[in-house]
């Protein structure tokens, strides 16, 4: 008998994973604290609730939203998931959150009977539309195998990494490291520009090089054409998952001298407004500095991600 599926978050992320999980056949009914946004997904064949309480009987509930208090209140405060006589089976959440909150959370959900799976993602909405997502989760082994078809319905991957919150820090870890090689390439991309070799030039050659990525294609056409208006991760969440790091750091006692640079120069990009568009404008500051103004260069760019 197929499990009953509910997502509560439908964000960039959210809805494209939602549609993911659709396409591959899967019933899924949809909860979003701002209900426009949950509208559009009946056109894609999900069932729409009113409240996210009506997801409570479900054998699977999948969140991902933005911060661990989001996650606190959408599971335990008024009219919460949790808080009434019926409950979920299984709660997955992809959020990008703290190992200490996520490990209050699982203590609460376990204490009333809900089994909890962490499963952050590497990749952002685009990459969950092209199904290439990377999804990485920890908790009981056992939970993990029975949640396995749905994760694999969103990913071109799946791994199970161990018990706990281990999840969490992976995510912790590899945010870290998508702060500090954005960093990296946009100085490296800005030197290489001022010496003469043209922004698309450049990033193709890196993308071709031993050096690039499904991350460094990714944002090639946005760094080429100065498109930062398309949003796909703000340098505000960046910060708080670079606050993250090092905080982690901190508790394990290992030194970041590279992410701790990163970290000052995204918050310099908080600190000048830059919050509502794309990360990627540190290309565009990271050449202020350098004397350097930067124009589109109407070239069409991969972005690795076609089929």
């Amino acid at each position: 008998m197929s499990n009953r599926i509910g997502w509560i978050g439908l964000g960039r992320m959210g809805e494209a994973m939602v549609k993911r999980l659709l396409k591959a056949g899967h019933a899924v009914s949809v909860w979003n604290r701002t209900a426009s946004k949950a509208t559009p997904m009946a056109e894609y064949g999900a069932s729409i609730v009113q409240h996210r309480r009506d997801l409570a009987d479900f054998d699977i509930v999948f969140t991902m939203v933005t911060t661990t208090d989001d996650l606190m209140q959408v599971l335990f405060g008024e009219k919460g998931l949790t808080t009434g006589s019926s409950r979920p089976r299984l709660v997955i959440d992809s959020s990008s959150i703290s190992q200490e909150g996520s490990a209050q959370i699982r203590d609460l959900l376990e204490a009333v009977g809900v089994g909890y799976l962490c499963a952050p993602v590497s990749g952002n909405a685009k990459v969950a539309k092209a199904g290439k997502l990377l999804m990485v989760s920890s908790g009981p082994k056992a939970l993990h195998d029975q949640a396995e078809p749905y994760l694999q319905a969103m990913a071109r991957k799946v791994m199970w990494v161990g018990e706990g919150e281990l999840a969490r820090v992976w995510k912790i870890a590899h945010n870290t490291m998508f702060g500090v090689v954005i960093q990296n390439l946009c100085e490296i991309t800005v030197l290489a520009e001022k010496a003469g070799i043209p922004r698309h030039v450049f990033l193709e050659s890196i993308n071709d090089s031993v050096l690039g990525s499904m991350y460094t294609r990714y944002k090639t056409p946005m760094l080429t054409n100065l498109t930062f208006e398309q949003v796909t991760f703000t340098p505000k969440l960046l910060l708080k998952d670079m606050d993250l790091g090092m905080a982690t750091a901190k508790a394990y006692g290992v030194a970041m001298p590279a992410a701790a640079a990163t970290r000052e120069s995204v918050a310099r990009l908080v600190g000048r407004g830059h919050e509502h568009i794309d990360f990627a404008v540190l290309l565009a500051e990271t050449a202020k500095d350098a004397g350097l103004e930067l124009r589109p260069e109407g070239v069409k760019m991969s972005d690795g991600l076609e089929s």
